[in-house]
This record gives C-alpha cells, structure tokens and sequence, in this order.
C-alpha cells in the first residue's frame, strides 16, 4: 500500500511541475502581449504646433527703427490617447539673433486627439533694423527680400524668426504620468513699407 501511494506521488509531481512551468509561461507571454499593446496604443507622443498664419496688426517705421504688435494663429495637435495638460509654454519673436518680444502661454488642455486653435498677441518693443547686404533669395520664400535693413526702393523688408515652445504633460490610464514638449520656429519676413507679411516658412 506505502509503494502504490509513492508511485502516484512520483507521477504527480512531475506533472504538477510541469503545470506550473506552463502556467508561468502563459502568464509571461500575456503579460509581454499586453506590456506590448499599452506601449503601442498609449505611448506618450508629444503635440504637434502647426502655425496657420503671422499678422503685424500695427505697425510703424521712424528712422530705421520699427515698432510693432506681433500676432500668431496656430493649431495645436494632441496625438495621445489622454488629456495634454500644458504649462510654462512660450512665444518668443528673435531679430538678428536677439530677442524683441516674448509672452507666456497661458496653461491650458487639449483633449485626446483633438487639435486646438490658438492665438498669441504681444506689442513688441522698439528697435533699429541692422544693416544688410544687397538683395538676396532666401530659402523657402518665393520672393526677394532685403535681409536687414539697408532698405532700397522697391521690394524691401527684414526678417525675424519665432519661436514656440509648449511644455506639459500626459496621464496615461490616470496612473503614470509622462512629461512631453514641442517646438516650432518659423522665419517670418516682414514689408518695411507698411509691415504685412511677405511670408513666412516653418
């Protein structure tokens, strides 16, 4: 009786320990599987800034020196599959490599998916357009521009660059919580004679 209880035992063991080795293996590959999906369909991504239109509402010129409100329309991406909360965003305008204007953006959100409208307004201090070198074809506009402001007659303005940055972050299934961030840099050319938008490439 003692020998037919040891050999079940012997026949059960091996085959609970088998049982288990499955069990862990099952458990493993679902555990990658679904590791796998949530990283796919929920891996953080930052916004996307696409920048619809530049507008000078006002603007002057008195001895090579301008003086002007600087307007920017943008759409803001948000390719997540949770809420983008954003904080400690900017606009920053750059003439010549300093910078002339520069404003916060207030916080704010943008749903999963959706893409919202924005818009930034800000008066720009005064300041002396530099000297330039003779008209020449800038990259990405279909015009001639003079780069500065040595202003000949005709066709003549000056370039500036803005610069938008967008900081916050994304709660995914309202447990982990990324950090993303985006930029966009635009070159806006801008007519001396009257301040419209010449063009601008981003």
């Amino acid at each position: 009786m003692a020998n037919s209880n040891n050999n079940k035992h012997q026949r059960t063991a091996p085959t609970n320990l088998a049982s288990c080795i499955v069990a862990t293996i099952f458990i493993v590959s679902m555990s990658m599987v679904i590791l796998i999906v949530f990283f796919t369909l929920f891996r953080p991504k930052d916004p996307k800034i696409s920048i619809n239109a530049v507008q000078l509402p006002t603007f002057s010129m008195s001895n090579n020196t301008v003086n002007f409100t600087f307007s920017q329309y943008v759409s803001v991406n948000n390719p997540n599959r949770a809420v983008f909360t954003h904080f400690v965003s900017s606009l920053q305008l750059v003439y010549s490599g300093n910078q002339v204007g520069f404003m916060f953006i207030p916080a704010g959100t943008i749903q999963s998916g959706r893409t919202q409208s924005m818009s930034a307004m800000f008066s720009v201090q005064s300041f002396p357009l530099v000297s330039s070198s003779p008209m020449k074809k800038l990259n990405g506009f279909s015009g001639d521009v003079d780069h500065g402001g040595g202003l000949p007659s005709g066709l003549h303005g000056f370039e500036m660059e803005s610069k938008m940055k967008m900081v916050g972050r994304v709660k995914i299934l309202k447990f982990f919580t990324h950090h993303v961030e985006t930029e966009a840099s635009c070159r806006v050319v801008v007519s001396a004679d009257d301040g419209s938008v010449l063009g601008f490439h981003c």
